[in-house]
């Protein structure tokens, strides 16, 4: 077992097998030393969480939705690395989206969820640009959907 998956299972992480993409599209490329992940939703075993932050959901459920997004970006990335997350050296950034209501604005509070897991997950390597955006809606009414750049070896 590596270091990573060490870590993860440390920290009572399971990964899900990587979701297949639901468009035209492919889950990541791999382009020199990046790995680019496409748009990785608020997705699990039992649907996910859907719904608009500020409506139905609030500030806590929207993070565990982002904390999904994060799981579903490891899943990719460790794809991408052919099982082996070690060879991940850095986040590089990630960008959330938010599904809210037109008066919602701890969005970044939201996106924690996603980010305080790679900073968990990969120490001070984890620590990444990133934008965090407010949208009107997400595909399938997911509410939280974040995409990530990856630097391997």
């Amino acid at each position: 077992m590596g270091r990573v998956d060490a870590r993860l299972q440390e920290l009572g992480i399971t990964l899900p097998t990587p979701p297949a993409p639901v468009a035209s599209y492919v889950p990541y490329v791999v382009s020199g030393n990046l790995v680019y992940v496409s748009g990785q939703v608020s997705v699990d075993a039992s649907g996910g969480i859907k719904g608009k932050l500020g409506d139905a959901i609030e500030v806590e459920e929207g993070q565990a939705a982002a904390r999904l997004c994060a799981l579903n970006l490891l899943a990719q990335v460790k794809a991408a690395c052919g099982g082996d997350l070690d060879r991940v050296k850095r986040v590089v950034k990630l960008g959330g989206f938010v599904n809210v209501t037109a008066d919602f604005s701890p969005i970044p509070q939201v996106v924690n969820g996603c980010s305080d897991v790679m900073v968990a997950v990969f120490g001070e390597a984890g620590r990444h640009a990133r934008a965090a955006v407010g949208v009107a809606n997400l595909p399938l009414d997911f509410a939280v959907e974040v995409d990530g750049v990856f630097e391997i070896d």
